[in-house]
């Protein structure tokens, strides 16, 4: 009896990198977007939110359900230049985002990029979209969030073009007090003060960055912390403002650590100022471990 004849082997019909296994893809996409008609990042019912209307381009995309995990849970209103979160993807839905005939040496994912630009409003673009490396959790890895507030003290308010992403501060602001103050901020500390209040969770944080610069009528404070609470930015602004307006003192601001419930005395800076504008993490070895410290709940 002759031997059995293998069949002969075809040759793939899609390209190499695209795997056909069951398990998901994690993806990690660099997102901008402009926050002013949004109701924040978080997905809400009935609500119009940058998460909401990136999850539904990507599921039109896949063909499959997909939901977004962001390393900043934006406000209604604020604005980001530099966003970072993650995706989940079937393995077989992640065939759809190739096209039938790639150009040879376009990056991986340039075809999903582009479909997305046709996808989305324009008031948000994702900027790059690449493989996570192992461990990657957009939220949970972060070492830390970068943000700038930006106001102008010019006499007739926000030229036209600028008006959506900075606030018009009617009054003269005294920076250099500003600044004194916000350094003694500075550390790891518990925001009660700053933060509104969510059940179970700490407002310990470490901040890393509180600074001023004016270069004109234009005022930023940048702030870089490992993670900021809910409106904690936006309440150290606010705090801060009434020093630079010398309605309040240095000391009185340093004080407000003490407090153990989110302070009344002060009002959070409005929103339109406020831009995400970078996440760092640490390198790819690192990733998993970040998170087991991220995780871990920080107490008084």
């Amino acid at each position: 009896m002759s031997p059995r004849r293998k069949p002969p082997t075809r040759p793939p019909t899609r390209v190499t990198r695209q795997t056909t296994s069951s398990e998901d893809v994690r993806l990690r996409l660099d997102i901008a977007y402009d926050g002013t008609d949004f109701a924040g990042w978080a997905t809400q019912a009935g609500q119009r939110t940058v998460a909401g209307v990136i999850d539904e381009a990507l599921t039109t995309v896949f063909r499959t359900p997909v939901k977004l995990w962001a390393a900043g849970r934006t406000d209604t209103g604020v604005h980001a230049t530099g966003q970072v979160a993650h995706v989940d993807v079937p393995a077989a839905a992640l065939l759809n985002a190739y096209p039938r005939s790639p150009r040879p040496g376009d990056p991986e994912f340039l075809p999903l990029l582009r479909r997305l630009g046709r996808f989305l409003p324009t008031d948000v673009r994702v900027l790059q979209i690449r493989r996570a490396p192992a461990g990657f959790d957009a939220r949970f890895s972060a070492l830390r969030r970068h943000y700038e507030y930006r106001l102008s003290t010019a006499p007739y308010g926000v030229e036209p073009h600028r008006a959506r992403y900075l606030t018009a501060w009617p009054r003269d602001l005294d920076v250099d007090a500003m600044g004194a103050a916000a350094q003694q901020l500075v550390g790891l500390h518990d925001f009660a003060a700053f933060c509104r209040h969510r059940p179970g969770a700490t407002t310990i944080r470490e901040l890393q960055r509180l600074e001023w610069s004016r270069d004109g009528h234009l005022i930023t404070a940048h702030v870089t912390a490992d993670a900021f609470c809910w409106q904690m930015v936006r309440s150290l602004v606010g705090a801060l403002l009434a020093v630079g307006e010398h309605r309040r003192t240095g000391q009185w601001c340093r004080e407000l650590l003490d407090a153990p419930a989110r302070s009344s005395d002060f009002a959070a800076a409005p929103a339109q100022g406020l831009t995400l504008v970078g996440v760092d993490y640490p390198p790819d070895d690192e990733l998993a471990s970040r998170i087991l410290i991220t995780r871990d709940l920080r107490t008084r």
